[in-house]
């Protein structure tokens, strides 16, 4: 086993951006709850309608959903090529219970990265969110906006708003991240694991100090 590492972050902490980097930089495999959950909804399971049921209204999706459909990712994929979690775990009882399923198969989380940002950054970066609706590029009306206006620099797919990027829909999911999801960094520090990173660095920048923060070596 190479290392396994979760990656935690209020929603627009650049998460999912960073957890691509590092994957392609060091080899590790990159797990995103949030695009599991999307692909669900979209083959129509009975878990992935759940999951958007709750991801609509900007509400954390059940424990019992999320463990079950992370652990169904992880048994499919190359664990020991090493494993970046990205958006899982959420909760303090997501985060037992994947201690306890990682020490079931003899392993362990290694770290967990806290990409730190302020609130009105958050409220700032996530309501300007655009995503292209065939390859899933995302986009940013003041960082980082198309060339063409509602249209992707990379396949000319058609640009559209998450539901769950909406100004009402963001300020709820935020509130619920810091009041049921941020506890977590204490589970963490309590073991020993946590490693705090400035978010409002480049992303370049943020990619490298989490490299060398958990000793990882680039490709």
């Amino acid at each position: 086993m190479k290392m396994i590492l979760v990656l935690l972050g209020a929603p627009g902490a650049g998460k999912g951006t960073q957890a691509a980097i590092i994957s392609q930089r060091t080899g590790l495999s990159h797990v995103a709850s949030g695009d599991l959950f999307r692909k669900a909804a979209q083959e129509g399971t009975e878990l992935g309608q759940l999951a958007k049921s709750y991801m609509e209204k900007g509400l954390l999706v059940p424990d019992e959903v999320t463990i079950k459909m992370i652990l169904q990712r992880l048994d499919v994929i190359d664990q020991d090529m090493g494993l970046i979690l990205d958006g899982f775990p959420r909760t303090g009882d997501q985060a037992k219970a994947l201690d306890k399923a990682l020490a079931e198969r003899g392993k362990a989380v290694d770290k967990a990265i806290y990409i730190e940002v302020a609130n009105e950054e958050l409220l700032k970066r996530l309501g300007g969110r655009w995503i292209c609706r065939q390859c899933q590029t995302p986009y940013h009306e003041i960082n980082s906006p198309p060339k063409v206006a509602n249209k992707c620099d990379r396949c000319d797919g058609e640009l559209y708003q998450r539901s769950d990027d909406n100004e009402a829909t963001v300020k709820e999911r935020l509130k619920v991240y810091f009041n049921q999801t941020a506890p977590i960094l204490d589970y963490y520090e309590k073991e020993g694991k946590l490693v705090n990173v400035d978010g409002k660095q480049e992303i370049e920048r943020i990619a490298e100090e989490i490299i060398q923060a958990v000793g990882l070596k680039n490709k």
